[in-house]
């Protein structure tokens, strides 16, 4: 009995220590990362399996990073970036951040629409899309943000789903094995870029906005100042490393389940989200089918928000306007109308006639080609020692931040060669 009770205190502890680091490493699971993991099991079978293994410490590195900042300096990325470095730097990163993150909420947005749609076909996938962007923009403006967060929290329980999945079907797990622990390398255009797809999606520049806002925001809303002590960075990187942790174990088994499943079977191109689940449903039945439905359209309520909160955070610190989740719509409304303007021109894309899997890859792999630029930005204020004082990077922050710089940096490289070579 005394064991049970303090397991369930350990576990209080635990459930009470995760925060922004969950929340933004399950919302890197989105319709992008989904379709993305998906084509790459499709195309490639288990060879890609390693990354997963690979991005995991490079991803922590750098979420730690962002956090810090917030935590330190009580301010997003974007608001450090306006007091302490050049205006074209800040308007540089604004431009870098701005299509990406947009052309992800259209693309999340359709990709939810299509797998509704397949579940009850009556209704045009357009209105779906409609349907769930006005619900996402009612939401955000209608409930404070502490009720949002626990929402999002809750949310992360859907990508679980994915986890069960290659459980219910055949699998070579030597295969899976030796794929998952010797990387296997194409020097091709297709694998290259699906490799940067993978990278960028997961290594994704607007994760570092959310997380260094969210982190920011969670200090000013305490009742009592806060002293950054051991204390508080230790239950920050519990959170950040389980969050990358969560976000990686399901990106490894949805890899698996493409490549379990659709590679074996021929199936080498996925051109739309709905596709991916209707190839699924023959081959494994329709509980999987459902459930990677599901999974769908729950990671897209839980990342649009993020999407759309990291760019209206990202428009307010930088021309200095007042807003923030915590603030009501009356207090702060050009924050809230960036959120449903850019949800609106995401959207719009229905109209544009580019697929929902190709959006959801070019995202990614344009999150790969800037990701470069903003793993720069984010090392340089971790080791600036006027803003960050006595808490700058390790030199293993150091040593994973600066490698996961040149693994981003040679990845866009070798996509920029392939399209012109």
């Amino acid at each position: 009995m005394r064991r049970s009770t303090r397991a369930l205190v350990k576990l209080k502890e635990f459930a009470r220590v995760m925060g922004p680091g969950l929340v933004t490493g399950a919302s890197d699971d989105d319709p992008s990362g989904i379709a993305t993991y998906t084509q790459a099991g499709a195309a490639f079978g288990f060879q890609t399996l390693w990354t997963a293994l690979l991005t995991f410490p490079l991803m922590a590195s750098i979420q730690e990073m962002c956090a810090r900042i917030g935590i330190v300096t009580c301010k997003g990325l974007t608001g450090t970036l306006r007091l302490h470095y050049p205006r074209w730097v800040l308007y540089g990163m604004l431009l870098f951040s701005f299509p990406a993150i947009t052309l992800n909420i259209g693309a999340d947005l359709e990709g939810m629409a299509a797998v509704s749609h397949m579940l009850y076909p009556k209704i045009p996938v357009f209105a779906y899309s409609l349907a769930i962007a006005v619900f996402i923009i009612y939401v955000i403006i209608r409930f404070p943000y502490d009720k949002i967060a626990k929402f999002l929290k809750w949310m992360c329980i859907v990508l679980l789903l994915y986890i069960f999945v290659p459980f219910s079907i055949k699998v070579d797990w030597m295969s899976v094995l030796r794929h998952t622990f010797i990387p296997s390398f194409h020097f091709n255009k297709d694998f290259v870029n699906m490799l940067v797809a993978i990278l960028g999606t997961t290594i994704s520049p607007y994760l570092f906005f959310w997380q260094a806002t969210m982190e920011a925001e969670d200090i000013a809303g305490r009742s009592r100042k806060v002293v950054v002590n051991k204390y508080i960075l230790g239950n920050m990187r519990k959170d950040v490393d389980t969050g990358m942790f969560f976000s990686n174990i399901v990106m490894f088994f949805i890899i698996l389940t493409a490549g379990a499943v659709l590679f074996p079977n021929g199936i080498r191109q996925i051109d739309t989200v709905d596709q991916a689940a209707k190839a699924l449903e023959p081959l494994t039945g329709q509980f999987t089918y459902i459930l990677f439905t599901i999974g769908v359209i729950g990671t897209g309520l839980l990342a649009i928000p993020v999407l759309a909160g990291s760019l209206s955070y990202i428009l307010a610190e930088t021309f200095d306007i007042s807003g923030g989740l915590s603030m009501k719509f009356k207090d702060a409304k050009a924050f809230y109308i960036t959120i449903v303007v850019s949800i609106l021109i995401g959207l719009s894309l229905d109209f544009v006639g580019i697929s929902p899997i190709n959006a959801l890859i070019y995202t990614a792999i344009l999150y790969g080609l800037t990701a470069p630029v903003m793993i720069w930005v984010v090392m340089h204020i971790c080791n600036n020692k006027d803003i960050m004082g006595e808490h700058t990077n390790s030199k293993l922050a150091n040593v994973l931040g600066g490698a996961t710089f040149v693994l981003m940096t040679v990845a866009g490289v070798a996509l920029i060669w392939f399209q012109f070579a």
